[in-house]
C-alpha cells in the first residue's frame, strides 16, 4: 500500500481535475479493499500497475507505461517545430495520469494514442499581451510582445531614448543645464502582463498590426452631453456618425426635435486600450511679466496720471517635473525655481487731489515766457482790451487760475479763443490760439494747458491775447497778474 501511495505522488500528474480526483478515490477504495485481510494471501509481487489515462475530465484510455503518451505527445509537437512554420507548438489541455495495481492487465494502448490524436488539440505556443483586463493580442514570439510595445512608445518618443531607459545601467543622475530637457521615464497608462497562450494561427496578430490597433484604440459605447450649438451634425460629425446611426443609438430621438442642454446623447468613440505616459524634466528661463500698477496721490487732481517707475520685465530659471500623454502636457510641477532678475513693476500715479473749480483771485502768467509786444489801453486810435504776449519758451497756453471753461469757439477777430469762468467775479479770455486742448465745461486748475499759442484771427504775427474780465468789465490784466 506505502510502496502505491509513493508511485501516486512520484508520477508525473498535472494538476487533477474534480473528476479525475474523484476515480482516483474510487480506485483507491478498490485498492484497500483489495488488500484486505481476505485477500491478504495472494503475494503484492504478483500486482501490475496500470495508469489511467485522462485529457481534462476525458478518459482516453489505460497504458501500462506513462511514458508512452508522454514520448507520443513530444514527437508530435517536435514534428510540428519541424515543419516549414516558425512557430513553437504546444497544448493546454491536461494530460492526468492515475495509477491502479491490477492482477492482470486488459489495455488496448493503440486505441488510447488514435483518441489523443483525435482530441488532444496541439497548436502555436503564443505570448500574449494584457493590458489592464482587456487583451491586445495573441504574438508568435515574446520578441514580437515587447517589439510592438515598444514601438508603440515610439510614436511619442525617440528611439534612443527608449533604449537609454531600458538600460539598466544608465541610472546614474544627469545635471541638466539651461535650456536642456530629459525624459526620465516611459509607461503605459495600463498594467502589460505578458502570458503563454495556444492560439491558432489565425489569432495571431502582427507588430504592425498591434501598433495600429493601440494607436486607433477599440470602439466603445460612450455618452456624449449636449452643449450650446451642438446639432445632430455635428455630434455625428465630431464622433464619424451618421444622422441615422445616431438615431438607430437613440431611440427617444427625432430627427427634427430640438436638442436639450445637457441631454444624454448615446454615441460610439475610438478609446485607446492604454495611453503612452511620458515622463520629463525640464530646465528652462521664463520671462516675470511686469505688471502695471497704479497709486493713489494727492499731489496730482482728479484726471491727471504720472508715471513713477516704468515697468521692467524680469526672469527666472524653472527646473520642471512635466507628465505628457500621447503627446501632450496634462501636468507641469515646479521642482525648484531661481530668480535671474528682479520684475520692476510699471507703477502709475493716479491723482485724487479734488480740483478747484473757483479761482484764487491770484492770477498767474498765462504763458511758458515771453513778453509783452502791446499792453492795455489805447492803440492804434482804439482801445486794446488785453495784453499780447509773444516770444514765449514754448508755446503752450495755461490757465491763468482755477476755473470752468465757458467758451471754446472762435471767430474773425479773435480766431480760436477760449474764456474761462473763475466763480468769484473774474473771468479770463485766451485768443489767437492755433489749437485748444479743453472742453466747455471742464474744470481747470491753475497752471493747466489749455491750448497753444497761434496767429489765428486778425493777428500781425504769433502771440496770445490775454484779457480779464471783473464783473463784466475788462479790465488791465497787469492790474491782478502776479
Amino acid at each position: 500500500m506505502q510502496a502505491f501511495l509513493k508511485t501516486i505522488f512520484t508520477s508525473r500528474l498535472k494538476v487533477i481535475s474534480a473528476t479525475s480526483l474523484l476515480l482516483f478515490l474510487i480506485t483507491l477504495l478498490g485498492l484497500i479493499v483489495i488488500e484486505s485481510p481476505v485477500a491478504y494471501a495472494n503475494s503484492e509481487s504478483n500486482l501490475l500497475t496500470i495508469y489511467h489515462v485522462y485529457l481534462d475530465d476525458d478518459y482516453i484510455g489505460s497504458v501500462d507505461d506513462q511514458s508512452i503518451i508522454e514520448q507520443h505527445i513530444s514527437a508530435k509537437i517536435e514534428a510540428m517545430n519541424d515543419s516549414e512554420h516558425d512557430y513553437t507548438y504546444g497544448y493546454e489541455q491536461e494530460v492526468t495520469f492515475i495509477p491502479e495495481r491490477v492482477f492482470s492487465t486488459n489495455l488496448n494502448i493503440d486505441q488510447a494514442l488514435a483518441t489523443l490524436d483525435q482530441e488532444l488539440v496541439i497548436d502555436i505556443q503564443a505570448t500574449t499581451i494584457q493590458l489592464g483586463d482587456k487583451i491586445l493580442g495573441h504574438f508568435a514570439s515574446a520578441e514580437d510582445a515587447d517589439q510592438a510595445i515598444f514601438n508603440y512608445k515610439k510614436l511619442y518618443v525617440d528611439e534612443e531614448i527608449l533604449n537609454r531607459l531600458a538600460d539598466d545601467e544608465a541610472e546614474e543622475q544627469i545635471e541638466l543645464e539651461l535650456g536642456e530637457s530629459i525624459i526620465t521615464d516611459v509607461t503605459l497608462s495600463e498594467e502589460v502582463t505578458l502570458f503563454e497562450s495556444i492560439v491558432s494561427e489565425a489569432d495571431l496578430i502582427t507588430v504592425k498590426e498591434a501598433v495600429r490597433l493601440l494607436d486607433k484604440g477599440t470602439l466603445e459605447d460612450m455618452i456624449h452631453n449636449v452643449s450650446s450649438g451642438d446639432t445632430l451634425y455635428s455630434i455625428g460629425e465630431r464622433y464619424n456618425l451618421s444622422e441615422q446611426q445616431l438615431l438607430e443609438l437613440n431611440d427617444d430621438l427625432d430627427v427634427d426635435g430640438v436638442l436639450q442642454i445637457d441631454q444624454a446623447i448615446n454615441v460610439t468613440d475610438y478609446v485607446p486600450l492604454a495611453n503612452v505616459i511620458v515622463f520629463e524634466e525640464q530646465r528652462k528661463e521664463e520671462t516675470i511679466k511686469a505688471e502695471q500698477k497704479t497709486e493713489e496721490t494727492e499731489d496730482l487732481y482728479r484726471g491727471e496720471t504720472k508715471v513713477k517707475q516704468t515697468g521692467k520685465d524680469g526672469k527666472k530659471e524653472l527646473h520642471l517635473a512635466i507628465e505628457k500623454v500621447n503627446g501632450k502636457v496634462v501636468a507641469s510641477e515646479v521642482l525648484s525655481e531661481e530668480i535671474i532678475e528682479e520684475v520692476q513693476h510699471e507703477i502709475t500715479l493716479k491723482g485724487t487731489k479734488e480740483i478747484p473749480s473757483r479761482g484764487t483771485g491770484d492770477f498767474a502768467w498765462p504763458a511758458v515766457g515771453g513778453y509783452i509786444s502791446s499792453y492795455y489801453g489805447p492803440r492804434w486810435g482804439s482801445h486794446h482790451n488785453g495784453i499780447d504776449i509773444a516770444r514765449p519758451s514754448n508755446r503752450d497756453i495755461v490757465a491763468s487760475d482755477n476755473g470752468v471753461v465757458e467758451t471754446v469757439t472762435s471767430n474773425s477777430g479773435y480766431g480760436n479763443y477760449i474764456v474761462i469762468n473763475h466763480n468769484n467775479g473774474y473771468k479770463t479770455l485766451y485768443a489767437h490760439l492755433s489749437s485748444t486742448s479743453v472742453s466747455v465745461g471742464d474744470t481747470v486748475p491753475q497752471g493747466t494747458k489749455i491750448g497753444v499759442m497761434g496767429t489765428t484771427g486778425r493777428s500781425t504775427g504769433i502771440h496770445l491775447h490775454f484779457e480779464v474780465i471783473k464783473d463784466g468789465s475788462k479790465i488791465d490784466p497787469m492790474n491782478v497778474l502776479n
